[in-house]
């Protein structure tokens, strides 16, 4: 089993990597977006409370966050691994994480940054915003998305640094050519 988190900011290329990492190595994705995205449109109980939350730029209570996880991955138990998409976003998310891979014999193996500076991701976001029209990348919660990550959730990476599970990888230029930068590290 192979479990990944891919780290960066809004707009950093993670969902992009995650389609490729997913294809080679036969991954579940699970992303914290989607689901929060999938319950909103459903407006399943959680979805109502996340839309709340999500329309004021907040994010998510680590109880609801970790709770969706924890059902979504275990609703795959026969999984080749996972890769985690915008989580986790806290220390005590992180430390949740391992709790619940360790309570199924395994662990996060590799936390792969994408590293992209904050003026990048605001272009990067308003092209998005223009193609795709989500709700999310709206000026006034994105500019709440990007502080949320750059003053807070980037916390989260000593948690992994300390424990060498942590690598950075350049998230500007050719997307095949960073592709390959994750992929040899985690086949080496």
């Amino acid at each position: 089993m192979l479990n990944i988190v891919l780290f960066g900011p809004p707009g950093a290329g993670k969902g992009t990597q995650s389609e490729k990492l997913i294809e080679k190595y036969q991954l579940k994705h699970i992303s914290t977006g989607d689901l929060f995205r999938w319950h909103t449109k459903n407006d399943t109980p959680l979805g109502i409370k996340v839309k709340e939350i999500m329309n004021s730029g907040e994010l998510v209570s680590d109880d609801i966050t970790i709770a969706m996880l924890k059902e979504e991955v275990e609703k795959n138990p026969g999984a080749k691994g996972f890769l985690f998409d915008g989580f986790p976003r806290t220390v005590a998310q992180a430390q949740a994480l391992d709790d619940l891979m360790k309570s199924m014999d395994t662990e996060i193996h590799k936390v792969i940054e994408l590293k992209v500076s904050e003026d990048e991701v605001k272009k990067r976001i308003a092209k998005r915003r223009e193609e795709s029209g989500r709700a999310d990348d709206a000026d006034d919660k994105l500019i709440k998305r990007i502080d949320e990550y750059f003053n807070k959730t980037v916390h989260v990476l000593p948690f992994y640094s300390q424990s060498n599970r942590l690598t950075t990888v350049n998230g500007i230029g050719d997307i095949d050519q960073i592709s390959l930068s994750i992929i040899d590290i985690l086949d080496n």
